[in-house]
């Protein structure tokens, strides 16, 4: 028998279908294809490591929480994780959650409410969006990483909350945090980073309390286990422990993942992971260049004007003949923009029938015209591997108009 909503959820996936927006479920790597998709960045999600932590942890506190935090499920594991957390990043108190997007809108939607205003960049996590939606609170947006254009909206909106992510899911690139850290502080203005893809990623420091207000971390990414985390103030903690619906009525992360996201704290410390990871982002780079692919980065010039502060994580592996006055993107994630929805799916299929997943990402997740691929290395990708997948890379663009 039809129902009215069965026929709409029919008729919508239609749709997505028919301009081929429709999401599915796939098997991971079960091809053993080199995948270039994950956020695995340091390689820990498949260490032996972090597998003995994994059972260590299961062993000492069990698989389960089997209660909310404010229950019993708040463990000695939670405790430990939380101050080791703290410990990296400065801040006084921390919180754990399931998930980075759960800690997003949790953040987003305890926080705020029709009174606040919270101006956010223009290409923050749908996470954070969905949040101060849910909040009722006024949302302002700011141009991508553009200072001139955030002080403008702090000027308009005094007194506010700023939020930003470190180094930004879909571009790669990394947000001027000491300048908007500066802005915030002297406008009075509160700063909020999404910290997902650059905690353990980025040198410790780069976000820290010193500079940011509020920081939300993930486990998922280069920690590569499961979980996320929001770091504050004791009293934004408290706050949020006590009206944050999400944590509240959500049984709390396993203890056992709890032991394993602290172990991996520890090994994303060490430099040689770190290390081999840069190394693997300049052979991609320098290799994409040498084939004439087109790469994303900023010039000098643009980011003068807006005052932007790029980090430069390799400087000193950048090469020699590098043009002096350009900017480049020295993250994990490395976008190539190929356009139209349709062209980006049929060179990642072209790239998946030669052995190599990569991210293809459509509108409307980024804007409309700017599919892209989204390339991700890590430091388990073999010097090979990456010039293997650079050269399937240039015969894929160029045998697809």
């Amino acid at each position: 028998m039809s129902h009215p909503l069965m026929d709409k959820m029919r008729l919508q996936m239609q749709g997505l279908e028919q301009q081929g927006l429709l999401r599915k479920r796939r098997l991971a790597n079960s091809n053993h294809a080199i995948d270039f998709s994950h956020n695995d960045y340091l390689g820990l999600a498949s260490s032996e490591a972090q597998a003995n932590a994994l059972y260590e942890g299961a062993l000492h506190y069990g698989v389960g929480s089997k209660a909310s935090p404010l229950v019993s499920g708040y463990s000695k594991a939670h405790v430990e994780l939380e101050q080791s957390l703290c410990q990296y990043t400065g801040h006084e108190a921390a919180m754990l959650f399931c998930s980075g997007f759960s800690a997003n809108s949790a953040l987003m939607s305890a926080l705020f409410n029709q009174d606040d205003v919270v101006i956010a960049d223009k290409y923050v996590h749908a996470s954070i969006i969905t949040g101060i939606q849910s909040s009722n609170a006024k949302l302002a947006r700011f141009i991508h990483n553009d200072l001139a254009s955030a002080a403008a909206q702090i000027a308009r909106y005094p007194r506010s909350t700023i939020v930003t992510e470190s180094i930004f899911s879909m571009d790669g690139d990394i947000a001027p945090i000491d300048a908007l850290s500066t802005l915030a502080k002297a406008q009075g203005s509160l700063l909020i980073v999404d910290d997902a893809h650059g905690f353990g990623v980025l040198p410790q420091g780069v976000i820290s309390a010193e500079k940011v207000d509020i920081q939300i971390v993930t486990f998922g990414k280069a920690l590569g286990c499961q979980g996320a985390a929001i770091l504050a103030s004791q009293t934004v903690i408290d706050f949020l422990v006590a009206n944050s619906r999400h944590y509240i009525y959500s049984t709390a992360l396993s203890p056992a993942c709890a032991h394993l996201a602290l172990n991996a704290i520890n090994l994303c410390q060490q430099p040689a992971a770190r290390s081999k990871l840069m190394a693997n982002i300049l052979l991609f780079r320098t290799q994409a260049k040498a084939q004439g692919i087109n790469l994303s980065e900023m010039a000098d010039s643009e980011t003068a004007d807006s005052g932007m502060n790029s980090l430069e994580l390799v400087s000193s592996l950048e090469p020699a003949e590098m043009n002096s006055h350009e900017r480049v993107i020295n993250s994990p994630i490395q976008p190539i923009i190929t356009g139209s929805n349709e062209r980006t799916m049929a060179i990642a299929s072209t790239l998946a029938d030669k052995g190599f997943i990569v991210g293809a990402i459509r509108s409307p997740t980024v804007p409309f015209g700017q599919a892209r691929l989204r390339i991700t290395l890590s430091a388990l990708h073999s010097s090979e591997q990456i010039i293997s997948l650079v050269n399937a890379l240039k015969c894929a663009l160029e045998d697809t108009p």
